[in-house]
């Protein structure tokens, strides 16, 4: 049986990262792009696990389908692990992308090289329509934070996030090599191995 999941997500990267990574899935999986009347969620908990947990089920309980929700941030030692689960609106409420590379190279500007390690942490979420959470998991990705921007691929912070395996950023990885390391893609295989362990897929 082909499980319906809805992502409940209306970023377009991250969504086409997830089909790309759960492709092979026996799921037919939907994204809020397709509930256009889907609550936007406050993401008021203090860890990425409390706010995948709240827009999973608030998702799940809009759509009547299982909802997959993710929260994750970047978290960089020299800041004691800010900006964390604050990643997203770093430089305000409403802030994009840019704003938020351009707040952390601020702060990590007197920072040296071998200082400026830093991981992407990632948690996913399964909720079901009743509001019972199925599966979790986690994952993370260990690097480096460039001094300027560089590439073109990938969102959010990726374009500072150096792999030293690849000496290069997640942006300039491209989504093929990114999808298979990413902090993000741990954690997702991780989910799918757990769904089948507890036969929530066929």
């Amino acid at each position: 049986m082909t499980r319906e999941i809805v992502i409940a997500s209306r970023n377009k990267g991250k969504i086409a990262e997830i089909l790309q990574i759960l492709a092979e899935a026996p799921l037919r999986l939907h994204s809020l792009l397709d509930f256009p009347d889907a609550p936007t969620v406050e993401e008021t908990g203090t860890t990425y696990v409390e706010n995948a947990r709240l827009k999973a089920r608030a998702i799940a309980r809009h759509s009547g389908l299982w909802a997959l929700a993710d929260d994750s941030g970047i978290e960089v030692d020299a800041l004691n692990g800010s900006p964390g689960v604050h990643s997203a609106r770093y430089a305000g409420p409403a802030a994009a992308d840019g704003p938020n590379n351009e707040r952390l190279l601020r702060e990590l500007a007197a920072v040296p090289d071998e200082k400026r390690t830093a991981r992407f942490r990632a948690v996913v979420v399964l909720a079901a329509p009743d509001g019972s959470f199925l599966a979790e998991a986690e994952g993370a990705c260990e690097g480096m934070i460039a001094r300027e921007p560089r590439g073109a691929s990938g969102f959010g912070y990726d374009p500072l996030f150096i792999l030293p395996e690849f000496g290069q950023t997640m942006a300039e990885l491209g989504l093929e090599i990114k999808n298979r390391i990413s902090h993000r893609s741990v954690a997702l295989r991780r989910l799918r191995d757990r769904m089948a362990e507890l036969k929530l897929v066929g």
